[in-house]
C-alpha cells in the first residue's frame, strides 16, 4: 500500500470509531493490551493453564490414532527447555513469515517504482464505482488458488483500487480481507485444499465396512461454485451497505499516515493517489508494456518448466495434485509475479536507474514490515507454545464429544457441527488440522444415519471459512491490523474484529442457507457426489 498521504492530521484517530454493540466490541477490543504484549500475556497464560490441565491428568484419544494425546504443561522442565531451546526457531520458522516477509518484499519493490499506481489508475479509470466492491469480492473469493498468499495480495490491492475510484480505501481492505477469508473453503476453481481435504476424509472412512461414496477433488465443486458467487455479491453488499458508509460516519482517515522521512531519490517515486493525476502518462504506460511483456515471458518459461515431462516441479507420480513442488511454491511464484514485471517498469520509466535501486527500494519495503516483525516474535511463541501444549486438540476433542453426546439427529446436528466448527476455527486456524480431528469424529457419525462423507466435509468447509477473519489466533489478522493502523495509528484489535463482524454473520447465514438448500432438495454437491448415502 501507498505510504504517502496527508500525514498525521488527517480524519483524526480518535473520531473514527462506531456506534452501538459494534462500536461496544470496538471499545472493549481496543482496551486490550497493544499486541505484542496481549500476545506475550497469552502465552503466560497457555503455559499456566496447560501446566495445571497437566497436572490434572487432561488427556484425550484422539480417533484412528493410537494411544492417548496428554496435555502438557507449558512451564514443567519439558516445557521451559522447549521454551528456551527453540524460541529462536519460533520467530525464524513462524509460517506466516516466510509468506508476508517474501511477498511483501516483491510488493514494496512495484509500489516503490510506481507500477502499482499506475496499472489501478489505467485499470479502473474508467470502471463503474459500484461495482468494485463486487469485483472486490469475486477476485477475494476466488483468490484460495493462491494459498496464504491472497491475505497479502488482496486486501492492499483492494485498497489501492477503491481509493484510486475515490472511494473509501480501508472498505476494499476490510472487504478484500473478508473475501479471501470466507473463500478460502471455497472457489470457482478447484485448488489443491480441495484434494487434501478429500484425502483427509478418505483416510476416516478407508476402514469402515460401509464408507459411502469415495470423496474427490471435485466432491463439493457444486456447492463450492454456489457458495463463491453468493459470497463475492453478499462482500459487495456489505461493503456497500454497510461497512463504507460507517467508515465515512466514523471518519475514518481516507489517506495513509506518512512518517516525515527524509527524500530517498529519484528512484523512490510519489504514489499517493490523492496527488498523482489520474491520467497515465506516455513513460507509465510504456513501463507497464515492458512489465506485461515480462510477466508474459515469466510465465511462458515457468509454464514450459512445469509442463516438461521431468520437470522437478512435478511430484514424483508425474502429477501435480495433491501435493507437488509446484503447488507449494506458491510464494515464489507470487514473488516472481511482481518483482520480475516490477523491474522491467522501473527501468522502463526511470524509476530504476542502477541496479542499486533493486535492493534500495526493497529495503524501503522492509522498514514498511518492521511492525510486524516485530510483533511476529511474540506471536510466533504464543503459536509455537499452544500446539506444543496440545491444548487445542484437547479442545477439540471435547467439543466433539459433547456435540455427539447432546442427543441432537438430523438438521440440528447438522448445525451444531458447523456452529462447532466456527467456534474451534477461532483457536485452530489450520483447516486441515482441524478436519483430521474432526473428520475422525463426526464422518463416521453421521455415516451412520446416512450422511455422506463429502456432505460432512461440506459442512465443515462452511464452519471453517466464516471465523477464523475475526480471530486474534489467526496470524494474518495481525497482518491486516498493520494495514489498517497506516490509516489510523492508534487502531487495535478491537478496531479490526469490530469492522469485520458485519461480514461474518452474513457469511455465516448465506453459508448455512446454501447447505440447507442442498439438504433438503438434496442437489448434487459435486460430480457423483449427493447429500445422502445412495442417491
Amino acid at each position: 500500500m501507498a505510504r504517502g498521504g496527508r500525514g498525521r492530521g488527517s480524519g483524526g484517530a480518535t473520531s473514527a470509531g462506531v456506534g452501538g454493540v459494534l462500536g461496544w466490541i470496538e471499545r472493549v477490543g481496543n482496551r486490550l493490551p497493544e499486541p505484542f504484549v496481549f500476545f506475550a500475556l497469552l502465552t503466560l497464560l497457555v503455559g499456566v493453564v496447560s501446566t495445571v490441565l497437566a497436572a490434572f491428568g487432561a488427556a484425550v484419544v484422539v480417533p484412528g490414532e493410537d494411544g492417548v494425546t496428554e496435555v502438557r504443561g507449558g512451564f514443567s522442565a519439558e516445557g521451559i527447555r522447549f521454551l528456551f531451546t527453540e524460541m529462536p526457531a519460533n520467530f525464524i520458522g513462524f509460517p506466516p513469515m516466510e509468506t508476508v516477509v517474501t511477498i511483501m518484499l516483491a510488493v514494496g519493490l512495484a509500489e516503490r517504482t510506481g507500477m502499482l499506481t499506475a496499472l489501478v489508475r489505467i485499470a479502473f479509470a474508467r470502471a463503474p464505482r459500484g461495482l468494485l466492491p463486487y469485483a472486490v469480492g469475486l477476485v477475494g473469493v476466488s483468490g484460495s488458488v493462491m494459498s496464504d498468499s491472497v491475505f497479502i495480495v488482496v486486501p492492499p490491492l483492494a485498497a489501492m483500487v477503491f481509493r484510486a475510484a475515490g472511494r473509501h480505501p480501508v472498505a476494499g481492505l476490510l472487504g478484500g480481507f473478508a473475501a479471501a477469508g470466507a473463500g478460502y473453503s471455497t472457489s470457482v476453481l478447484v485448488t489443491s485444499l480441495d484434494a487434501l481435504f478429500a484425502g483427509i476424509t478418505n483416510s476416516v472412512v478407508s476402514s469402515l465396512a460401509q464408507p459411502g461414496t469415495e470423496v474427490t477433488a471435485l466432491s463439493n465443486y457444486y456447492v463450492n461454485v454456489v457458495s463463491a458467487v453468493v459470497l463475492s455479491l453478499l462482500v459487495g453488499v456489505v461493503i456497500t451497505r454497510v461497512v463504507e458508509p460507517g467508515l465515512e460516519r466514523s471518519g475514518f482517515p481516507r489517506s495513509p499516515v506518512v512518517e516525515d522521512d527524509p527524500p530517498t531519490g529519484p528512484a523512490d517515486p510519489p504514489v499517493d493517489l490523492d496527488q498523482v493525476s489520474p491520467t497515465v502518462t506516455a513513460a507509465e504506460r510504456r513501463g507497464l508494456a515492458a512489465a506485461g511483456l515480462a510477466l508474459l515471458t515469466l510465465v511462458v518459461m515457468l509454464g514450459a518448466l512445469a509442463l516438461w515431462p521431468s520437470s522437478p516441479l512435478r511430484a514424483e507420480d508425474g502429477g501435480y495434485l495433491p501435493s507437488s513442488p509446484l503447488l507449494s511454491s506458491v510464494t515464489t511464484l507470487t514473488f516472481l509475479a511482481f518483482a520480475v514485471p516490477a523491474i522491467a517498469y522501473g527501468a522502463t520509466t526511470g524509476a530504476i536507474r542502477t541496479s542499486a535501486d533493486v535492493p534500495r527500494l526493497v529495503g524501503l519495503a522492509v522498514r514498511d514490515l518492521s511492525g510486524f516483525i516485530v510483533l511476529a516474535f511474540a506471536l510466533g511463541q504464543f503459536v509455537a507454545l499452544f500446539g506444543w501444549t496440545n491444548i487445542g486438540t484437547w479442545l477439540a476433542v471435547r467439543g466433539a464429544e459433547f456435540l455427539r453426546g447432546s442427543g441432537l439427529e438430523g438438521y440440528p446436528a447438522l448445525v451444531g457441527f458447523v456452529l462447532l466448527a466456527s467456534v474451534l476455527n477461532l483457536l485452530i486456524i489450520s483447516g486441515s488440522s482441524l478436519w483430521t480431528l474432526l473428520a475422525s469424529v463426526f464422518v463416521p457419525m453421521f455415516l451412520l444415519v446416512g450422511f455422506e462423507p463429502g456432505f460432512t466435509q461440506a459442512l465443515f468447509r462452511a464452519g471453517d471459512s466464516v471465523t477464523q477473519v475475526i480471530t486474534p489466533m489467526n496470524p494474518y489478522v495481525i497482518v491486516l491490523l498493520t494495514f489498517v493502523r497506516r490509516y489510523q495509528p492508534t487502531a487495535g484489535l478491537g478496531t479490526v474484529i469490530a469492522r469485520m463482524l458485519p461480514f461474518v454473520v452474513p457469511f455465516w447465514v448465506a453459508w448455512l442457507g446454501i447447505l440447507t438448500l442442498f439438504y433438503v432438495a438434496e442437489l448434487p454437491l459435486g460430480p457423483g457426489m449427493g447429500v445422502l448415502v445412495g442417491e
